[in-house]
C-alpha cells in the first residue's frame, strides 16, 4: 500500500512538472506573440508606417497617423519638433540635448499586450519624471533621478526614450512604439512591448 502511494504521488509530481513546462514559453515564442501585438496595434490604431527615406524627405517630421520605423526598431511618431511660435516654426532649433543635460519628462505609458494603460504622471502635478542624459562617441543614455518611472522600474531610462532626441528639441512632443528591447528593465525581462505618449521633453 506505502509503495503504491508513493508511486501515485511521483505520478502527480511528474504531471504537475510537466504541466509546468507545457505552461512556459520560449524566448522565440516571447518574442513572436510581441511582434504580433505590435502588428495587431498598428492595425487597431489605424496607423500608417513610413519608410526612413520618406522620413527624411519631408524633413525628418511625420503627418496625420504617420509613423517611422527607425533602425532601433522604435516607431515614432512626432507631433511637435520642440517651442513653435504661432506660425508652428520652432522658436530655437538649435535647442537640442547635450551632454550632461537634464530632462524633464511628462508622458503615459501603455501595455500593447494587456491592452491597458500602465503608468503616466499626465495628471500628477505635484510629479514630474526626470533624467540626466549622458552622451559619448559610443553610447547614449540616461539616467532617472526622479519620477515615477525611476520608482517603478529602477534607474536606467528605456533606449526608446531617447531615440527622438536624435530629431526633436527642446519641448518636443511624439509617440512611439517601444519594442521590448528598447524598453524599461521589465519589458526587457518579460519581452513586452509598450506604447508612449511623451506630452513634452523639457531640457534644461
Amino acid at each position: 500500500m506505502k509503495k503504491l502511494t508513493l508511486f501515485l504521488l511521483v505520478l502527480f509530481a511528474l504531471g504537475l512538472g510537466f504541466q509546468a513546462c507545457d505552461n512556459s514559453k520560449t524566448y522565440a515564442e516571447m518574442l513572436e506573440e510581441e511582434k504580433d501585438g505590435i502588428k495587431a496595434f498598428i492595425k487597431d490604431s489605424n496607423i500608417v508606417v513610413i519608410s526612413q527615406s520618406q522620413f527624411y524627405a519631408q524633413d525628418s517630421m511625420t503627418y496625420d497617423n504617420e509613423y517611422v520605423q527607425l533602425a532601433s526598431g522604435v516607431y515614432m511618431h512626432i507631433i511637435r519638433k520642440g517651442y513653435e511660435d504661432e506660425n508652428g516654426k520652432l522658436i530655437n532649433p538649435n535647442d537640442t540635448v547635450k551632454d550632461g543635460d537634464k530632462v524633464l519628462v511628462r508622458f503615459s505609458e501603455y501595455s500593447i499586450l494587456d491592452k491597458k494603460l500602465s503608468l503616466s504622471n499626465l495628471n500628477a502635478a505635484e510629479t514630474v519624471d526626470a533624467f540626466r542624459y549622458n552622451y559619448t562617441s559610443s553610447s547614449i543614455a540616461g539616467i532617472f533621478f526622479q519620477g515615477y518611472m525611476l520608482s517603478v522600474y529602477g534607474t536606467a531610462v528605456p533606449a526608446g526614450w531617447l531615440v527622438p532626441l536624435s530629431y526633436v528639441g527642446n519641448g518636443a512632443s511624439v509617440k512611439l512604439i517601444v519594442p521590448s528591447k528598447m524598453g524599461q528593465q521589465s519589458a526587457m525581462n518579460y519581452v513586452y512591448p509598450y506604447y508612449y505618449y511623451i506630452q513634452k521633453y523639457q531640457i534644461y
